[in-house]
């Protein structure tokens, strides 16, 4: 095979985003579409010129058309479809919040492993340059030794029938964009957080529209993650460290327009350093990772750890806010 050859398992929004990235990769082509009805299946082909529609996700994880899913249904059906698409022989990247518990994700895990089938969570903006610059900088020791990290991902839901605030689907703001700055404190600090504190704003459906969570880690550094369905859109982290801070205004949602990745050196008054980031496709990366997994044998970039506590640190805030007291992991 010199070639994944990819299947949507759903018509989701966010495929939209996924379909230009596999089309403009080198080694993969999107082959096919699931959806839980033919008409809809075939209506989604023929606007994206897809060769296969399946009127059922399981007819197209029997068939023989495809070689890898993404699988983007609403949250609470990851765990589920993930397992039925690695039990058909089929790779997985799976859209984050990968799974709603640990139990969930200890089992796709274990499947994954049974079958060989290579299972990854989608967090685009982790394969893009300038999140590979941010890390590689504090590697370095850029900033020093890093004491704060700080990140908020916010937008208005004004879809009052969204997914997103419905309790059963894994709805709220913290599992849908507060992983982000999670995510992203993890990578930075290298480890999960040792306690959390969480506070939240729930809505009329009882989930979190605004979520804020406070991190402790080892040698006591800190992280600050905010996420919100009310507020307009804004995006933001920051890296904090001894010899100066590292900012940038489109940590998650890169685009060309107005990005800045920008270094204030310690005792700056006011005075950066723009740091240039290379252009790329957001979800291009995130697509190629899954190519070398599944084509070159390499291992994801995420790894099914991190992922582990990703969700391990979601469930511990979300409990520090029902206790209203810290947490320890």
């Amino acid at each position: 095979m010199d070639k994944v050859r990819w299947g949507l398992l759903s018509t989701a929004r966010i495929n939209a985003k996924l379909i230009p990235a596999i089309q403009a990769s080198r080694r993969g082509e999107l082959t096919a579409v699931a959806s839980r009805n033919n008409q809809t299946a075939e209506a989604y082909a023929k606007e994206w010129n897809i060769p296969h529609a399946f009127g059922s996700y399981q007819a197209m994880l029997n068939s023989d058309q495809i070689d890898a899913v993404y699988i983007s249904l609403p949250n609470h059906l990851h765990k589920e479809w993930s397992i039925k698409a690695m039990q058909a022989g089929k790779h997985v990247l799976c859209e984050k919040p990968f799974a709603l518990s640990l139990a969930e994700v200890d089992e796709m895990i274990k499947v994954s492993r049974d079958t060989g089938c290579v299972l990854a969570e989608a967090f685009m903006y982790r394969h893009h340059p300038q999140t590979k610059i941010i890390a590689d900088l504090v590697k370095s020791g850029k900033v020093g030794e890093v004491r704060v990290v700080r990140g908020v991902f916010n937008f208005f839901l004004k879809n009052q029938t969204d997914y997103r605030l419905i309790p059963d689907f894994g709805g709220g703001a913290l599992w849908d964009i507060g992983v982000y700055p999670l995510s992203f404190a993890q990578l930075i600090m290298g480890e999960a957080p040792q306690t959390v504190f969480g506070f939240q704003h729930l809505g009329r459906t009882s989930v979190d529209l605004t979520f804020v969570g406070e991190l402790r880690y080892s040698k006591d550094r800190f992280a600050q993650i905010t996420a919100s369905f009310e507020t307009p859109f804004y995006t933001f982290v920051e890296v904090i460290g001894s010899k100066g801070r590292l900012c940038a205004n489109q940590p998650f949602v890169i685009t060309q327009t107005n990005r800045q990745l920008l270094f204030y050196p310690e005792n700056s008054e006011g005075e950066f350093e723009e740091i240039p980031v290379p252009e790329q496709e957001l979800y291009l990366g995130e697509v190629e990772d899954m190519h070398a997994a599944i084509l070159d044998k390499k291992d994801p970039l995420i790894s099914l750890e991190e992922t582990r506590n990703h969700v391990r640190t979601v469930l511990a805030l979300y409990d520090s806010a029902f206790q209203k007291k810290a947490v320890d992991l």
